[in-house]
């Protein structure tokens, strides 16, 4: 103790100093209470279990102001129980057995809770290298896909092209043919315009090159159809090409909210497909129509031109049996002229001879001609019969074209497409 008036070097004037750890480690507290010394337990109360029973035996005798009273009498001194305070019985709320219990199940939480968090922490890393390797793998895929949607506009891409390039050759075939038709023609205007042959010809050269005319249009329609296919094909081929080469660290990715619920589409690689191959087709069967009408056109030209030299065979047969006629009529008239001479005039001499031969070879000339003028009659009538089944195939394929391309191509446009067949609109 200090003195008054000395140096305040009281304990409290100098605080200790703070220990570093106020509790010890928890392996020592779990052997601790392990190894805890052992406790007598105190009798508890049922209802109230941390007050001890003895304080409710006290407070149960009811205290009254006769010292002999009926409720006293036979205790003495020994059987009475000694007083315990509230406060005593307040202060003792909980046992050890109660603070072991307690510091036990926090260190079960405890344990818990690390076990709980370590195992999140576990689960977490898998699923983020689980969604990591789904991602790549589900990233590599598409890239595949898309890359087999380029090679297959590619393909289609090639296939129109060809089509386009044979179709380009075609109608250059064709239209040259039509000018051959306009050429004929034109030379058919000259000086012969009145033989009846010639405007035979002309009408039927006039009929085919009308002929030839609708079908370069047709030849045309399904070329642009094919040209507008192969220009939307290069745009996708340029689109899909930009799109497979995009990565993670592509230049130009970006977030786009909501583009995945916006549906754009108008066709399923199925009709896709079926498209360009009905164009193909389309394509396939206007240009072998044309070359079968430039073909027709090639046969009937020189069928006509048969027909037309055979006429002019048969005209100059007849001018010639015509012409003969005349010398024969001569021959004749000169030889009967000569039968009216007199007497001994009636010599046969060599004019005489000479007549009588020239009617025959005159006569022999004129049934030459006329059997020839039967044989090319015979041709022009056989000219004549290829003539009119060339027409009528040409009439026929005419039909044709005009079925497909009014009647068919009309419904074609009014039938469902292939998207509302399958259902997706």
């Amino acid at each position: 103790m200090e003195l008054v008036g000395s140096t305040l070097t009281a304990t409290y004037a100098h605080p200790r100093p703070t220990p570093s750890n106020f509790l010890p480690a928890i392996s020592t507290m779990a052997s601790s209470y392990k190894n805890r010394f052992p406790h007598y337990s105190l009798t508890h109360s049922l209802s109230l279990p941390w007050r001890p029973s003895t304080y409710y035996k006290v407070a149960a005798i009811t205290p009254t102001l006769a010292p002999f009273s009926k409720s006293s009498q036979g205790v003495t001194p020994s059987n009475m129980l000694p007083f315990v305070s509230n406060r005593t019985a307040l202060f003792n709320r909980y046992s050890p057995d109660d603070w072991y219990r307690s510091n036990l199940t926090n260190y079960k939480d405890s344990e818990a809770s690390r076990h709980n968090a370590e195992k999140m922490r576990v689960d977490t890393s898998r699923m983020i290298q689980d969604k990591d390797q789904q991602t790549r793998k589900t990233q590599t895929e598409t890239t595949k896909n898309i890359g087999e949607r380029v090679n297959d506009i590619v393909f289609w891409k090639t296939e129109l092209n060809h089509e386009i390039d044979g179709m380009i050759g075609e109608t250059n075939a064709l239209t040259e043919m039509k000018k051959r038709l306009e050429r004929g023609l034109v030379e058919t205007e000259g000086p012969l315009q009145e033989v009846d042959v010639i405007h035979s010809c002309q009408e039927r050269m006039r009929r085919h090159v009308d002929k030839a005319m609708a079908q370069l249009a047709a030849d045309r329609s399904a070329q642009h159809e094919m040209e507008k296919d192969l220009s939307d094909k290069q745009s996708a081929h340029r689109i899909d090409d930009k799109c497979h080469h995009l990565r993670n660290t592509s230049d130009g990715i970006g977030y786009f909210r909501g583009v995945e619920r916006f549906d754009a589409t108008v066709s399923v690689p199925e009709s896709w497909a079926k498209f360009t191959d009905d164009n193909i087709l389309r394509s396939q069967s206007e240009r072998a129509a044309s070359s079968k009408l430039r073909d027709d056109i090639e046969t009937l030209l020189v069928t006509l031109q048969e027909i037309f030299d055979t006429e002019m065979t048969i005209e100059a047969i007849q001018k010639a049996i015509r012409e003969k006629g005349s010398s024969l009529k001569v021959a004749q008239t000169r030889l009967d002229e000569r039968t009216r001479r007199p007497n001994v005039e009636l010599c046969r001499d060599y004019a005489q001879l000479r007549l009588v031969n020239e009617v025959y070879e005159i006569d022999d000339t004129i049934q030459g001609l006329q059997q020839r003028l039967r044989d090319a009659e015979d041709v022009l009538q056989a000219l004549l019969h290829t003539k009119a089944n060339l027409e009528h195939e040409l009439a026929v394929k005419a039909n044709s074209l005009f079925i497909d391309q009014e009647k068919c191509m009309g419904m074609r446009k009014t039938f469902p497409n292939t998207l509302r067949l399958v259902g997706y609109t």
